[in-house]
This record gives structure tokens, sequence and C-alpha cells, in this order.
């Protein structure tokens, strides 16, 4: 019975039952690639946090987060188009378009108003806001490109958001009430403008690559960033105390190309939408970074809360049987 089902579901038994292993491995790889970037882009804000204490602003902190991670993508950015131009691969005017819209999008504004953002609200709240980014995929996604979500996404979702409401009950937030709303609308307007950039660069991210896409996405955010820059603060602000400096190295590396490169092999394994959903993972270690790093304390309903909302990536990550594949297609 088990032969008939492989027999029908491909045609061939050994090469079907290889290919739905590589397509796991795949999917398994793409999983893990998108939970350690989650991770390392929510550690911006333990770093902003830091920096904050030096007097920096949200301009001048992403400009220079920004410029020490251009000589990179720029780099990057240059050999991949000699090599596209090479293989004689130019891209058309909507694909350069989409590039544009996916720099200012989803590493200029998205990145800007988070940092903005948390000049007025504490990394907590932050992380609460964060956590309707796979949400916001899905919804959008429903409206725009009327991709209907799976039972298991939403149940996945689900189980992530009663983690987050044992995480974050009883824990009050103190400060006045229109900061309160400036920074939490601040940054919802990052996780929406990051929602939309997961969507918009899955089908781009298949056409043009994962290096190129993001080393030409970077470029068009940083010039952005400077041109921002330029226009709102005068070039000695740049001048900082030596850690700024540091921690803006660290910033660039650490929190911004390595996951912004990883997010995009990710989204080439697994999709936007299963990229966003283990997002959740990214918030949740912030909960023990700002243990570690900011001294914040972590309750015993916190470590419970962290407890669902893994078992909410477990039941996302799951893998499908293929009887399911089969009844699906």
């Amino acid at each position: 019975m088990e032969d008939r089902n492989r027999r029908d579901f491909g045609g061939v038994n050994a090469p079907i039952g290889a290919l739905e292993d590589a397509s796991r491995r795949r999917q398994t790889l793409g999983w893990w690639l998108a939970a350690v970037a989650a991770i390392l882009f929510s550690a911006k804000a333990i770093l902003a946090k830091i920096m904050y204490r030096y007097g920096i602003d949200a301009v001048t902190l992403i400009t220079l987060r920004m410029a020490f991670a251009f000589p990179i993508f720029g780099s990057v950015a240059w050999l991949e188009t000699r090599r596209a131009m090479a293989r004689g691969d130019r891209l058309s005017m909507i694909e350069r378009g989409q590039i544009v819209l996916l720099g200012l999008l989803g590493y200029y504004l998205s990145s800007y108003l988070d940092f903005w953002g948390l000049e007025y609200i504490p990394v907590a709240l932050e992380r609460i806001i964060l956590f309707l980014t796979p949400t916001l995929v899905m919804l959008f996604g429903a409206l725009f490109l009327r991709r209907k979500a799976t039972v298991r996404e939403w149940l996945a979702v689900a189980i992530c958001y009663g983690g987050v409401i044992l995480v974050f009950s009883g824990q009050g937030v103190v400060g006045q009430a229109s900061r309160l709303w400036l920074g939490s609308g601040l940054v919802f307007g990052a996780t929406a403008s990051y929602a939309v950039y997961l969507l918009l660069s899955g089908s781009l991210v298949r056409r043009v690559g994962s290096l190129r896409l993001v080393a030409y996405a970077m470029s068009i955010s940083t010039l952005a960033c400077l041109l921002q820059f330029l226009i709102l603060r005068p070039v000695d602000s740049l001048i900082q105390e030596w850690p700024v400096y540091g921690w803006s190295v660290l910033n660039a590396l650490l929190c911004t190309v390595m996951p912004v490169y990883l997010t995009m092999f990710a989204i080439a394994r697994i999709g936007p939408a299963a990229t966003a959903q283990m997002s959740f993972t990214g918030p949740l270690a912030l909960l023990f970074l700002g243990w570690w790093l900011l001294d914040e304390q972590i309750s015993v309903l916190q470590l419970l809360g962290s407890i669902v909302v893994l078992g909410g990536v477990l039941v996302l990550t799951r893998p499908v049987p293929p009887k399911l594949n089969q009844s699906a297609d």
C-alpha cells in the first residue's frame, strides 16, 4: 500500500523519497535561518538602548549602522552586478522599482521607525508590538496577494499569542501616555513596513537571487539614511564617544548584515509567511537578552509563556506527512 501511494504520488519510488527528504531538509534549514535572523534582528533593540545612554538619537544611530554596513553591501552589489552583466541578466524597470521600494520599506523606514519608537517606550513594549509581524504578513497576503493561510499557520500564531499574553501579563509600563502612544505607533509602523517588505521580497528573491537583491536593497536603504541625516542633522553630530562606534559596528555586522542575508535565504526556502512566523523567536529571545544585558527581571509566568511560544513554533515547523501534501495538491 505504501509503495502504491508513492507511485501514485510521484511515479517513481526511490527518487520521490529522496526528493521528499531533500525538501524537508531544505525547509528545516530555512526555519533555522529565519529563527537566527529574527534573534539577531531583535538584538538591535538592546544595542539601541545601550547607545541611547550616550545621548545619541535615532537618526544618527541608524546612519552609523548603515554606514558601517555599506562597505559589505556595496562590495557584494558590485560583484553581483558584474556577474549578472556577464551572463546577460538585466533587471527590468519594474524589478528596479521593486528593489528601490524594498530598500526604502524594509531597512530604511522599518529600522528608522523602530529605533525612533525605542526613544519613547521600553524594550518590553516594543517586543509585544513586534509579535504582530506574522499576523500582518498573513493579513496583507490575504488582502493584496489572495494568499490563504493554512489552519496550521493560524493555530501556530494563536498558540504563540497565547504565550505572549503569559509573558507580558501583569507587566506594567511606566511613563507618560502621550509618549507611550507615540512610541507604540512608531514601532507598529515599523512592524507593518517590515511585513510588507517580507511579502514583496518573496517572488523577487527567486528571480534576482538572495545576494544580489539584498545588496541592492541595502544600498538603496543606506543612501536614504545618509540623505535623511544630511537634511536633519549637522555633520559634526557624527562625532560620538568611542563606545558608540564600537556598538555601531556590532549593530552593523551582527544585527544588520548577517540577519538580512539569513532572512533572504530563509524566504527562498520556506517563503515569506513562514519566515515571518518564525520571527516569534526574535522578541522571545529579547526577553533573555534584556535580562542578561539590561538587568530586566524574568518571572515564572514569563518563562511559562516562553515555553508556550516555543510550542507554537514547533507546530509551525512540524513536517507535514506526504499523504497531506498529496491531498492538498
